[in-house]
């Protein structure tokens, strides 16, 4: 039954007419927080993932293999770059852990401007996969859109967010140092992972260079530097094989943390293979009554009811949703009203940086495989420093040693080279931008009905005219582009604009400039790939605000529309700006959930 924590519906299937207090769609870092925010308060929650189920341990089948137990050593195949096409691109296509990422021939979206869309369609989706770099945003990113005259206006300031940061830092586990930095608020953090020597040294001297108004700091990152005992988590074992899923729970991820103390409560039913294809609207109450779901085994069509909908299918998916729902009232979808649905796109943009060779520590090493690096927090437009563009950027990465995979050129084959690579190589620094993309009305996301003929067309970039492999061509008399399921796809129109193209200029120099400063030799910087979506941090689509004529939600996360239904994935962002969102969105999902729960005790929902 469901709310039996011992026995959580998982392969099998939910009674069709079941009717719950919350459905939340999608189980990856905000649904797995909104799950167990609202059944720790009491209410019996359905939880809908559109991919299969993966256990916490067991699992995760890589986890303890060794790079020559892959059959290609964990490479990518030329089978694998065919069936892959968007996935290529970057570094996720790989054998390790290619059954965490979606298949892009089930799954395909139009690309009118090239965007790269590396998704996970399973329980705990990129909570998995995610770089579990943690920070929160600050005053200066809440306020910059009203400043500027940016976008809309956020309609929450840190004041508000602030203890929900606390919230979700204790319960995920965050491990960092206590900076006093403004533009990077302080948390509730774990003892700090230890920088190499190397990396300590550049810090000391961009701090001293740049007289205290530059900081290298240790990554602020979801692993555990102690036991989580309560949790059955250990600390972390220093293995750097996050990506694979952690037996140990040593990094925050669904699998790990909220779906445990979700199904604790006795309050949840988890449903695999389930595609949420619409939110059912009334319009007489102006309310969702529940939601609609295919099958994605079976192809069967079942309606779940409930008193609230979360939807956290992720930024792109859960507007999705709402292009699908309520089209008999908004053709454009539930939310659409006032016509940001869709618009306002936003990733981070990256690909920018430089590294080199750190001389003089050839008798030190480090201990294990740390899984973090450095952070060098934004700098830019703040305390005096004034640049030709909005916003700013910060740099991850670190220092470390090459190891026995790099080139020996220099020995013959045989002993000599075994001998040679047994050594460590040369200390490098390396470090690369994470820049703030503006929200922009013209970066947007559309259900795509247009029709296309059976044959494709080479797909070139047309920036750097990289071979993207093909694309349908359009074709009146042809078909509308579907999914395997049938269902229609999204169309991409999303690109740099100017802000973004002056700022990864500064991201080069200003990398290259502070690494010779640091003394570091030899420093080469590039200004590669950024194309959007790289960073795998869409956000925006769904915005927050305070207008409902220029916002889709509210402050706490509801459709001005229908307010039983909350948004808190990366779809509410109202900007962008330059850290890693995912703390944010568990803080605002912890916090809309908490908010719901008050209004529907009060008979409001």
């Amino acid at each position: 039954m469901p709310g039996d924590s011992s026995n959580v519906n998982i392969n099998g299937k939910a009674d069709e007419s079941m009717t719950y207090d919350a459905i939340v769609v999608g189980s990856g870092i905000s649904g797995g927080w909104a799950a167990k925010e609202l059944t720790e308060k009491g209410l019996k929650v359905l939880m809908l993932e559109r991919g299969r189920h993966i256990e916490h341990k067991s699992g995760y089948l890589n986890a303890n293999k060794d790079p020559w137990e892959y059959p290609h050593r964990g490479g990518r195949t030329q089978q694998m770059i065919k069936d892959y096409p968007v996935l290529k691109r970057d570094y996720p296509l790989n054998e390790t852990n290619l059954d965490y990422w979606c298949s892009d021939k089930d799954s395909p979206y139009t690309e009118i401007k090239r965007f790269d869309w590396f998704r996970g369609y399973h329980v705990g989706g990129r909570s998995l996969t995610w770089g579990r770099q943690s920070y929160r945003f600050s005053d200066l990113d809440f306020e910059a859109n009203a400043k500027e005259g940016i976008g809309a206006d956020w309609p929450i300031r840190y004041k508000d967010i602030a203890p929900w940061y606390d919230h979700a830092e204790r319960f995920a586990g965050i491990s960092g140092s206590k900076e006093g930095l403004s533009q990077l608020p302080d948390g509730q953090f774990l003892p700090p992972m230890e920088m190499t020597c190397v990396e300590k040294d550049v810090a000391a001297r961009i701090k001293e260079k740049y007289a205290g108004k530059r900081t290298m700091i240790i990554g602020r990152t979801a692993n555990l530097t102690v036991p989580y005992n309560e949790q059955g988590r250990a600390n972390c074992q220093f293995r750097n094989k996050c990506w694979l899923g952690c037996p140990y729970g040593a990094y925050f991820s669904t699998q790990s943390s909220t779906l445990p103390a979700a199904r604790k409560t006795g309050n949840l039913t988890l449903r695999p293979w389930s595609i949420v294809t619409k939110v059912l609207y009334d319009k007489n109450t102006k309310k969702a009554t529940g939601v609609e779901v295919l099958d994605a085994e079976n192809n069967k069509t079942y309606v779940y009811k409930s008193k609230i909908v979360f939807l956290n299918a992720s930024a792109l998916n859960s507007t999705w949703i709402l292009f699908n729902s309520a089209t008999d009232i908004w053709p454009d979808g539930l939310g659409s009203s006032s016509g940001e649905l869709g618009h306002n796109v936003m990733d981070h943009h990256l690909g920018v940086g430089a590294s080199g060779i750190v001389e003089g520590y050839e008798n030190q090493y480090y201990f294990g495989r740390r899984a973090n690096g450095i952070y060098i927090p934004r700098y830019q437009n703040i305390n005096g420093d004034k640049r030709d563009y909005l916003r700013g950027f910060g740099y991850q990465g670190g220092g470390s040693r090459q190891g026995w995979s790099r080139s020996a050129e220099e020995v013959a084959l045989g002993i000599d080279l075994k001998e040679a690579l047994v050594e460590p190589g040369i200390w490098t620094m390396s470090i690369g931008g994470f820049g703030e993309v503006l929200p922009n009305h013209e970066n947007k996301i559309f259900l795509d009905k247009n029709t296309y003929s059976d044959k494709t067309e080479p797909f070139k970039d047309p920036v750097t005219g990289k071979d993207l492999g093909s694309r349908p061509v359009p074709d009146k008399n042809g078909r509308q582009r579907l999914d395997k399921w049938g269902l229609p796809v999204l169309a991409f129109d999303v690109e740099h604009k100017e802000n973004e193209k002056k700022m990864r200029k500064d991201m080069q120099s200003d990398a290259q400039e502070m690494l010779e400063a640091a003394g570091v030799k030899k420093v080469n910087s590039w200004n590669g790939d950024g194309t959007l979506g790289r960073g795998i941090h869409e956000m925006g689509t769904a915005r927050m605000g305070k207008d409902p004529k220029t916002s889709v939600l509210n402050k706490w996360n509801q459709v001005w529309d229908a307010q039983n239904v909350f948004v808190t994935d990366g779809a509410c962002m109202t900007s962008a700006a330059c850290v890693n969102p995912s703390l944010t969105y568990m803080a605002l999902t912890a916090r809309a959930a908490d908010h719901a729960v008050s209004e529907l005790k009060k008979g409001n929902l």
